[in-house]
């Protein structure tokens, strides 16, 4: 490989300079003139009408009756509550501009018409189906609440490789690229210049002289933190199909809370890649933030492909005047050749929409956890958790069943590791043990249960995860390198410290008190 970073941009400069003429600033400083217009306005109406305080009661106690029949989890209720106790009309109105979200009514209706056009595109198999019948580990009721959310079937007939790192998804998918002759897909939260995507873009570049279809999309919000805006353009000019997800304007919008943090990347229908591991140079240990980053990603071959096909064109076709889910691209048939070994098991990607009313990904977690009678295995960045999967960890450990949760020893940010401790007293004196990574910071989302069920993907136990994010993830069920998963856990767990209750009793009085005092806002962060 050459080592010259290919780019198609010059770098972004960092320091204050450059953060006082930069767009992200711009943004910034304009919603905040709005926030302050609404903030301006209630203290004008407070001064110029003391009887408007008697009809502000009234709308407040109006909204706390919306609030407790509102399908919202119980924890963000409770945090509505106190922002409307402390502000009752600024709270009341931010309260309704979230949920009524009619800035962008358009774009979720949008979103929701993909799923429903594509809810019965790809059928259960049959045969899968009666397999799982006769089985008692709840995966068949699981895949019919997948089904009822989504079009995400169980498969067999899929080759699952699993790679402990993100150095070894890496070479794995430059490997993979070479071999692209119809399309590729790549959706992805976070993009950034330097050698992970310089190798990568290398490859999509001269694959789309060839003719191949190469698209790629990623979170608009890269365009305030790591790429220049409008990149998409660049990427057009090589012949490749590019755009941004959800790009940051210097409107007050709603919407900024969905952001599309899946990581899909997809090879003639026969490939696909998931997993924590976004395309930049610290996932691959390239260069090093918070000490060395520990990551996961799992590469499919075989029938459940289509699922993360189906899944990109669900996205990309959102903001397309012609919705296309090409059966050639969707309905690959694939070869005994096509594969390195039997395919066993069953295998169910699946994603998770913030829009609906299905809480997916906070679902298939307590599903493992409900069910397990061993053992369930966690390695999670963050741990902000509502009430309901709080509760779940507590009993599964309750149960008798060894729940063990691997989190970071270096934190990428302070407040969620602050946030994360809070919870820390509770899980311990249920039972659930806690570990984190010394050498530095575990990104990646895994789950293993009973050396037969296990979940690798982009879904974070917290609440921007399992409530405000596109997700995605792998749902495997009596796969070969579930027991591969679990050696990797097992020598990762041999790296971390566990935490006792001396630990926690000794912790930093400034966590401790962040974790107080912002535990209450958690949903909002």
């Amino acid at each position: 490989m050459n080592d010259e970073i290919y780019r198609l941009a010059e770098p972004k400069k960092k320091g204050l300079i450059h953060l006082l003429f930069s767009r992200f600033l711009i943004i910034v400083l304009l919603i905040l003139l709005q926030v302050l217009a609404i903030v301006f306005f209630y203290s004008w109406l407070l001064e110029i009408a003391p009887w408007v305080m008697i009809l502000y009661r009234i709308f407040s106690v109006v909204i706390i009756i919306f609030l407790f029949n509102n399908r919202m989890d119980s924890t963000a209720k409770l945090t509505w509550m106190f922002v409307i106790a402390i502000l009752p009309l600024v709270g009341a109105f931010f309260l309704w501009f979230t949920q009524s979200n009619f800035v962008n009514r358009k774009v979720q209706d949008r979103i929701l018409l993909m799923i429903r056009k594509t809810k019965g595109r790809i059928q259960q198999p049959e045969e899968v189906e009666r397999q799982l019948e006769q089985d008692r580990s709840g995966t068949l009721p699981l895949s019919r609440y997948l089904q009822n959310s989504g079009c995400f079937p169980v498969y067999q007939n899929t080759e699952v490789t699993y790679f402990p790192s993100g150095e070894d998804k890496f070479e794995a998918v430059l490997r993979e690229l070479q071999k692209a002759e119809k399309f590729i897909f790549l959706e992805y939260f976070i993009i950034e210049e330097g050698y992970m995507w310089g190798e990568i873009l290398r490859i999509l570049v001269e694959k789309a002289k060839e003719g191949v279809d190469v698209r790629v999309m990623y979170d608009g919000m890269c365009e305030l933190s790591q790429l220049p805006a409008e990149y998409w353009k660049l990427l057009e000019e090589k012949g490749i199909h590019a755009k941004a997800f959800s790009t940051i304007k210097p409107v007050l919008s709603s919407h900024y809370n969905y952001r599309d943090h899946r990581k899909i990347l997809v090879i003639d229908g026969k490939v696909a890649f998931n997993g924590g591991v976004n395309l930049a140079d610290e996932y691959i240990n390239r260069v090093e933030r918070f000490g060395h980053w520990k990551d996961t990603a799992l590469m499919l071959k075989g029938d459940a492909v289509r699922s993360f096909t189906l899944l990109f064109l669900q996205m990309w076709n959102v903001t397309e005047k012609r919705v296309s889910f090409d059966a050639a691209k969707l309905d690959v048939q694939l070869e005994a050749a096509d594969f390195t070994f039997l395919p066993q098991g069953y295998v169910m990607p699946y994603g998770d929409c913030p829009m609906d009313e299905y809480k997916v990904g906070e679902a298939v977690y307590m599903d493992i956890l409900n069910r397990a009678e061993r053992y369930v295995h966690i390695m999670t960045p963050y741990l902000i958790l509502d009430g309901e999967l709080e509760t779940a960890l507590k009993l599964a450990a309750q149960k008798g069943v060894d729940v063990k949760i691997i989190l970071p020893g270096i934190p990428d940010k302070k407040l969620a590791y602050a946030l994360a401790k809070s919870h820390y007293r509770s899980l311990m004196d249920a039972g659930v043990k806690l570990y984190e990574y010394t050498p530095g910071f575990v990104h990646a989302k895994v789950f293993t249960c009973d050396d037969c069920k296990g979940v690798v993907g982009t879904i974070n136990l917290d609440y921007r995860s399992l409530y405000h994010h596109f997700e995605c993830a792998t749902y495997l069920y009596k796969v070969p390198c579930i027991s591969e998963i679990e050696q990797d856990y097992q020598e990762t767990l041999a790296k971390c410290r566990r935490i006792t209750s001396d630990m926690v009793k000794h912790e930093k009085l400034s966590y401790k008190l962040v974790g107080v005092l912002t535990k209450f806002l958690a949903p909002l962060l």
